[in-house]
């Protein structure tokens, strides 16, 4: 269940509240009249269910209540209440299932938004990474995967994709280009120094490394594996199943492949440096496609759901 706190003009609190009546999967709706002060109007809460939170958040931006008051949604982690229980069984479809579009360009919005701390993770992971594939530690390699912050402005791109939001496509690109370019400039850098204290080696580079040479030798696995992983990804934030988003992290070689080729850079070895880019692009390539066909797969099914509901209310 999703609790929704509205600050609403006096004007049209009778219009929302009879949305809110008329949609199927609200309750414990209350009414404050006069008790908002800034801006001036009425307080309005009431629960809804998950699957239902998505149609009654667009009826409310239809009332303008986000440009003349407040709309407010929070998750509800435990509610006991038979009318809740009610509500949710009466609401179509599944609450996993659900996708709250605006929560969803919310959350994205903030994590594809380019920052000082996010190009810090990035750049950090890289160079955890840098020092995996050298050493040819697959812990170290992982370890970065699972720092690298890279799939939040991945999923942005991909829901600005779907929801036609050139803004967010173009903010969301930003983010990934500059991010990654600058965390291979400081693990160029980075590798130098370590060079220069005899702890990184040409030879270690040059070596036989069984743990990380997938990482610059694509192939068409990384492309399937960055795939599956984009459809996962994309699945936990929008069914806030965020726990899978670790197993995500540490299933694409986007960081890894940009430390290998920061590193074989700084060494003049340019065809890893090429198959490590190479890598890089096709695992992006691979997460966006999949990511954007998601979306859209749960944008047409929950459109055919809210179809058969609308019939069926009419029988």
């Amino acid at each position: 269940m999703l609790h929704l706190r509205l600050i609403t003009p006096a004007d049209r609190t009778d219009e929302v509240v009879r949305l809110i009546e008329q949609t199927v999967g609200t309750t414990h709706l209350a009414v404050v009249p006069g008790a908002a002060r800034n801006p001036a109007g009425d307080v309005v809460m009431c629960d809804v269910a998950r699957e239902a939170g998505d149609e009654l958040l667009g009826g409310l931006r239809a009332l303008e209540v986000d440009k003349h008051g407040s709309i407010a949604l929070e998750n509800i982690d435990l509610s006991l209440s038979l009318r809740a229980d009610k509500a949710e069984d009466e609401a179509p479809g599944e609450g996993a299932d659900a996708v709250l579009w605006e929560q969803l360009t919310d959350a994205t919005h903030e994590e594809s938004t380019l920052s000082v701390t996010y190009v810090a993770f990035l750049t950090l992971a890289t160079m955890i990474a840098a020092c995996g594939v050298v050493l040819d530690n697959a812990i170290l390699v992982v370890g970065a995967m699972a720092v690298g912050p890279e799939f939040g402005p991945l999923a942005g791109f991909c829901t600005a994709l779907v929801q036609r939001a050139p803004r967010l496509a173009l903010r969301s690109l930003i983010a990934l280009i500059v991010g990654f370019a600058a965390a291979m400039v400081v693990t160029v850098g980075f590798s130098y120094f370590m060079d220069a204290t005899n702890l990184f080696s040409d030879a270690q580079l040059r070596a036989e490394r069984p743990n990380t040479s997938f990482i610059y030798n694509p192939d068409w696995f990384s492309f399937v594996v960055a795939v599956l992983a984009g459809a996962a990804g994309t699945l936990s934030l929008t069914s806030a199943k965020s726990g899978a988003l670790v197993g995500v992290a540490i299933s694409v070689t986007t960081v890894p492949a940009a430390a290998n080729a920061a590193v074989a850079f700084s060494y003049d070895e340019y065809k890893q440096a090429w198959g490590s880019t190479e890598q890089l692009l096709l695992n992006l390539l691979g997460i966006v496609l999949a990511g954007t066909l998601t979306l859209l797969a749960q944008k047409l099914l929950w459109a055919r759901q809210r179809e058969r509901t609308a019939k069926s209310r009419h029988l």
